[in-house]
């Protein structure tokens, strides 16, 4: 009995260590906390399952040689029909071979780096410049078509950082539109509306393009207005930052904003419209380090045929390759959903030297090789934290009771070992490692994203290439913020994400205090 207990103290003290590793809170499945209200892979009802989707709990089942010996549920097929389909409850012990890459930073930023520094490690001067030249250029053939506009003069360097910084303080004050500024609201800002006037702002904005023509071999692509600069987005994420070996794929939070929701009229709602694209992200799972996106067009034609694609699993099993494909080789870690979730694209991504652990839903998961005796819910009652796993060569199948059945499909982590679920109210419950890794590394990235989704920019345009290109621009000053809290720059001012965004407005602005508001 001793020798039990000390050996549930030390997987607890393990679990706790991991947990602090990931910065994740002890309440990963959030029983109680607030923070799990709107987090797609947490459940908080008595009713949840995984095939529920809007939760992920996780839980239990003592692993190790008794595991090997346990009963399927109720209806389950037998082991030799188990075995005949490739699948065996005989678990087998194995590790995924060590991370071949280092990660963090890959340079060291002086500790008097400014904001502006570590947002120019993504949107240099040079591709700031080239959005003068093409404003300019759109600008000049428009007037050429529509007559001039007498009120218009060429915009400078300076005042393309300016409108960058203008549109940029949205996300800081969390106002929608951008010209409440130079109003006399709550929303009014001298200290910067003094910078540039709002009719000039407005000239600039209409005027805007990143991308003023369409190349003439550019085909018909939905997003050639931004590509180029999308391409240089993912080129500068990739070579500023190595992500961790464990990393998530899954869209962000970039819905509208719920406290302005709910204060919107019902006229004001019918006149929003849809967005017209999906945005996936790889991102590391231990900093929330974002370094792979990947834009899908709803309409239209898009790359690699995604746009024919009417069967979502599909469609996100090629996004998912399109996430990983430089990944190949490196042994790392894909966390992922039930609308990625499959054996076939797991089975692939091993090959490549990439492992995967994911929940896994009827229905929304391609199901495609799996036991169906593994995706039956037993009508018989099942203690919590009771589990079934079935095997076959490296990949498992995870059967979890938690207040309904959960699923998941691992090929990274040994069915034989143990970790442990940690709850506020209920205690600790031993689970498999493949539940423990997927409840830590999720419940950080949600609670990642409800945090800095807040600071996305708020400014809202009407045409698809714009909306897309201010969502990665808040991307990219939440990576920035993300790297100067790994560098020396961090420890003399301890800027918080709010205060960094400040000072990155005001150096846009070139305006002589950069100091936040504290």
């Amino acid at each position: 009995m001793a020798e039990c207990a000390r050996r549930g103290l030390s997987l607890l003290e393990e679990a706790r260590s991991r947990y602090e590793s990931l910065q994740i809170s002890d309440d990963v499945f959030g029983e109680s906390g607030d923070d799990s209200s709107e987090n797609p892979f947490y459940s908080t009802t008595g009713d949840s399952n995984s095939d529920n989707y809007t939760e992920t709990n996780t839980g239990d089942a003592r692993a190790g040689e008794t595991r090997s010996q346990s009963c399927g549920p109720p209806g389950s097929v037998s082991n030799g029909q188990a075995q005949e389909e490739g699948w065996s409850d005989t678990l087998q012990d194995f590790s995924v071979p060590h991370y071949q890459d280092t990660h963090g930073p890959t340079q060291k930023m002086p500790a008097n780096a400014t904001a502006m520094d570590f947002f120019q490690l993504f949107v240099p001067d040079n591709v700031i410049q080239n959005m003068v030249t093409q404003t300019n250029m759109y600008a000049k053939k428009y007037q050429e078509r529509f007559g001039s506009d007498e009120g218009w003069t060429n915009v400078t360097l300076a005042e393309m950082k300016a409108f960058l910084g203008y549109v940029t303080s949205t996300s800081v004050n969390r106002c929608e539109s951008v010209l409440s500024i130079w109003s006399s609201g709550f929303f009014s800002n001298r200290s910067i509306a003094l910078k540039m006037s709002q009719a000039r702002f407005e000239k600039i904005l209409k005027y805007f393009h990143v991308v003023a023509f369409r190349s003439s071999h550019g085909g018909s692509q939905g997003l050639y207005k931004i590509q180029p600069f999308l391409d240089s987005l993912q080129q500068s994420f990739s070579c500023t930052f190595r992500p961790s070996q464990t990393q998530v794929l899954h869209e962000p939070l970039i819905d509208e904003d719920p406290v302005f929701i709910t204060t919107c009229t019902e006229r004001e709602l019918r006149k929003r419209k849809k967005r017209k694209f999906s945005l996936w992200v790889r991102q590391c799972s231990a900093t929330g380090f974002i370094g792979q996106i990947y834009v899908h067009l709803k309409e239209g034609p898009g790359p690699d045929g995604l746009d024919t694609l009417k069967n979502k699993p599909q469609l996100h099993s090629l996004v998912a390759k399109q996430l990983c494909q430089n990944l190949a080789g490196r042994n790392a870690i894909i966390f992922t959903g039930p609308s990625i979730t499959s054996l076939n694209l797991f089975q692939e991504f091993e090959k490549q030297g990439i492992y995967g652990c994911g929940l896994l839903s009827t229905r929304k998961s391609d199901c495609t090789g799996l036991p169906q005796s593994m995706l039956i819910n037993t009508e018989a009652p099942q203690q919590r934290g009771q589990s079934h796993i079935k095997m076959r060569g490296n990949t498992s199948i995870i059967n979890w009771y938690n207040k309904g059945n959960f699923r998941f499909l691992s090929n990274a982590y040994s069915p034989t070992k143990e970790g442990v679920i940690i709850k506020r109210k209920s205690g600790e419950i031993p689970c498999p490692l493949a539940v423990e890794a997927f409840a830590a590394h999720l419940s950080y990235i949600c609670k990642y994203d409800d945090k800095y989704s807040k600071y996305f920019i708020f400014h809202k345009p009407n045409k698809t290439w714009q909306q897309v290109f201010w969502l990665t621009i808040s991307i990219a000053i939440n990576n920035a913020y993300i790297l100067y809290k790994m560098s020396d720059a961090y420890h003399v001012k301890r800027y918080s994400r709010a205060q960094f965004g400040e000072r990155l407005v005001k150096e846009l602005l070139d305006m002589d205090d950069c100091s936040p508001t504290q």
